[in-house]
């Protein structure tokens, strides 16, 4: 094993102290790196020649890039494995998905073949398995349930009783779900195409893992009336979900027993081969196709053994063979699907993103997020026509063909022609195929979505804000449905944003003894402040939202309240104009009115003195600490001060305070240094702030500074005019070097060897 040398490494840099303009002048800051403006960019963007359409070509069909350099001889092989095992997991999955939308066993198997062929084309992910998904179906089922419910669709039986007409609602919802398929497609491409791949960085992870396990809960409860054999009302809006577990719960005396045996029988087998397959992972060549096993047998024992005359079981019925014809889907119910599209496009594309980002980070290539965006509309908007509805990539898929060799989007292909041999010529042989075998599918693969409950102990440790979104956000997509879940998850969300940046944390910075380091005060013993010298700091950029708060923060971590200082040295300058009008009328008593004058001033001087009040440091914090600040107190030998601009050389003489161990410290603030390297931008609020805060505290006599200032806002503060009027050489590179600039004017450099005195606020 090799040895790791713990032995600190020093180095030693020598150079000037520098200001803005001294930076400037080292490192020649000139203009010859100036970016096209916008016309030009367009210009360039619209300019056509043989590079540039080659580039369009190969961004926007991603498998012109990668298909001509395909190795048969190292990919083959292993995507052809993968495809065929992700093939056999579409077939069971496709039709148990297509019952949480509603929709029959059929339609889940389109969905599993145009779409994929889709993204192969034109995705930029070489592992993820585009699909159905059991989110995504549930969306789309809230849909169609509620456009096409069951209610609408009765018509007068042979013996008067009210019967569902099946094939006309079946048929009106395709076309709800191809309506909200196409829909949501388009706008994922019109996100693509300006360039909105970003968005889904607002979903952040605690986000997206609480909705996809109130998501599963709704999954998780749809499935019941399979497996029990009941059929519950339906219920919608708010608290929907609970009113239907009460109502199965209503119904458990009527469950069907055949149903229920059949559906704990295939879940048993299902829950042990998958654990079996998990723990041998490594050494099994592929895993089981326990899925593909379970429906072929149960539909075989079906079929043969007469069970479903003799117990009445619910079967999938009719799968037609062959393919339909492509057809347009009705855009007339786009008006009363456009929240829908839009939480089916936001959330299907961040399923797909995470999931690419995750797999390129591991094996080492890049995802194109907007042209994942495409890739996603596309695969949607196409396959709305071939009667598909909405896709999103699988994770129990994608990792079947990650593992199982996968190696690019032609195991995609492979698995599509698979598909495309069972809906031609097999997929009529699974008609009796019994629908609890596919609901105790669905029930299999939600493991991985409730396994992130223990997401909930773990972010209790480690950060709370992401716990209460992740918390906000499953509570609110259980009990208000996924559609105003999400909205109401992603605005709580953005709240939690603002507020870290309404609420930052606020520093006061000290030295490292012999070090050029400048650390919190509050969070390390050995940091010391340096004398006489207040260094403040902000975790967050200085912007409109906070720029009050950090006005605030910046007075009550210094222990300065600049307006109780002006309102003093305003009365200190009355109380000079009185003494004076008095030592004139002393040198020269006329008569007797000049003494009843002198009467009067003495007794104005002496209610303004019992008026005054002590001049001292606003303590505002939790420690309580607080000292009269000399500085600003009445001297009559330093009572001469320029009430104009406060310039340079024009500092405030600097007393000292005897401690009980015989040090000296420095108790007067003459200078405060604004740490705002964190702050990556300014806008007018925040100039207009600054530009206070040098004025206000010019007023009182205490120098302000600027340090760790990066260019983009230095350039920035230049647009503003804000070096009219406050000087370049109030700007330095680093803390350290406005503190050694303040210690030699003041002629104490040695002060920063031994910070041992520290300002107590």
């Amino acid at each position: 094993m090799e040895r790791i040398d713990r032995s600190p490494v020093k180095y030693a840099v020598h150079r000037d102290v520098l200001d803005e303009l001294g930076l400037e002048e080292v490192a020649q800051k000139g203009t010859w790196s100036i970016k096209p403006t916008v016309g030009e960019k367009l210009k360039e963007s619209l300019r056509c020649s043989v590079p540039s359409l080659k580039h369009i070509l190969l961004t926007w069909i991603p498998i012109l890039s990668w298909l001509p350099k395909y190795s048969f001889r190292e990919n083959i092989l292993g995507d052809v494995v993968s495809g065929c095992s992700v093939g056999i997991m579409h077939l069971p999955q496709g039709m148990a998905y297509a019952l949480l939308a509603s929709l029959r066993p059929v339609y889940g198997l389109y969905t599993s073949l145009f779409p994929v062929l889709v993204y192969v084309v034109f995705g930029t992910s070489r592992h993820v398995s585009i699909g159905t998904f059991a989110v995504i179906s549930i969306m789309v089922g809230s849909v169609t349930e509620r456009l096409a419910p069951d209610e609408a669709f009765y018509f007068n039986g042979t013996n008067g009783s009210l019967t569902v007409n099946i094939d006309a609602r079946d048929a009106y919802r395709v076309q709800m779900a191809c309506s909200v398929t196409l829909l949501s497609g388009i706008f994922q491409i019109l996100l693509g195409v300006v360039r909105f791949g970003f968005v889904a960085t607002y979903l952040s992870e605690p986000l997206v893992r609480g909705y996809t396990t109130g998501a599963a809960c709704h999954v998780c409860v749809s499935q019941l009336k399979y497996l029990f054999g009941v059929k519950p009302a339906r219920f919608t809006g708010p608290f929907s979900l609970i009113y239907t577990i009460v109502d199965i719960c209503r119904l458990l005396p009527q469950t069907r027993v055949p149903e229920l045996v059949v559906s704990l029988v295939a879940l048993a087998v299902l829950i042990v081969v998958k654990e079996i397959n998990a723990c041998y992972s490594k050494k099994l060549p592929l895993p089981v196709p326990i899925e593909l096993i379970v429906v072929i047998g149960a539909t075989i024992i079906i079929h043969f053994c007469g069970v479903r005359e003799d117990y009445l079981i619910d079967v999938v019925g009719e799968i037609p063979s062959g393919l339909k014809a492509p057809r347009t889907p009705d855009v007339t119910f786009f008006s009363q699907l456009i929240g829908d599209a839009i939480a089916v496009a936001i959330v299907s594309y961040a399923i797909t993103i995470s999931l690419g980002k995750t797999f390129a980070l591991k094996y080492g290539y890049k995802v194109d997020s907007n042209q994942e965006l495409i890739a996603v509309g596309l695969s949607n908007t196409i396959g709305s026509f071939f009667q598909c509805y909405a896709v999103t990539a699988s994770l129990s898929r994608s990792l079947v063909q990650e593992s199982t060799g996968g190696n690019t989007q032609i195991a995609g292909v492979v698995s599509s022609l698979l598909m495309l041999i069972m809906v031609i010529r097999i997929g009529s042989l699974f008609e009796d195929l019994p629908k609890a075998v596919l609901s105790t599918i669905v029930f299999v693969n939600l493991k991985g979505m409730f396994r992130q409950f223990m997401d909930v102990p773990l972010l209790w440790k480690t950060n709370k804000v992401d716990l209460l979104v992740w918390l906000v956000t499953f509570i609110s997509t259980v009990l208000f449905n996924l559609d105003l879940g999400l909205a109401l998850s992603v605005g709580f969300s953005m709240l939690t944003f603002i507020f870290k940046t309404q609420l930052p944390h606020y520093s006061i910075l000290g030295n490292v003894p012999s070090t050029d380091l400048y650390l919190d005060t509050e969070a390390f013993k050995q940091v010391k402040e340096i004398p006489g010298i207040k260094i403040f700091r902000s975790s967050a950029t200085i912007c409109f939202t906070n720029a009050e708060l950090y006005l605030e923060a910046l007075q009550q971590r210094s222990g300065l309240d600049v307006r109780k200082l002006q309102m003093e040295k305003k009365k200190r300058a009355k109380q000079e104009k009185m003494a004076k009008k008095e030592k004139d009328l002393l040198d020269h008593p006329c008569n007797s009115t000049s003494s009843s004058k002198v009467s009067e001033l003495n007794k104005e001087k002496n209610l303004s003195m019992h008026k005054d009040v002590a001049i001292f440091l606003t303590n505002t914090s939790s420690n309580g600490f607080g000292h009269v600040n000399s500085a600003y107190q009445y001297d009559a030998t330093t009572s001469e001060i320029d009430s104009g601009c406060h310039g340079e050389n024009n500092l405030t003489p600097i007393s000292y305070e005897h401690e009980k161990d015989g040090r000296t410290c420095m108790s007067v603030t003459h200078s405060i240094i604004l740490d705002i390297s964190t702050t990556g931008f300014v806008d007018t609020v925040t100039v207009k702030m600054l530009k206070n805060i040098f004025g206000d505290f010019a007023d009182v006599d205490v120098d302000i500074y600027l340090a760790g200032c990066q260019a983009c806002v230095v350039e920035q503060l230049e647009k503003a005019a804000f070096f009219e009027s406050i000087p370049k050489t109030r700007l330095f590179v680093t803390v350290h070097d406005a503190v050694l600039h303040i210690l030699r004017k003041l002629g104490q450099t040695d002060i920063i060897l031994d910070a041992s005195c520290d300002t107590q606020m």
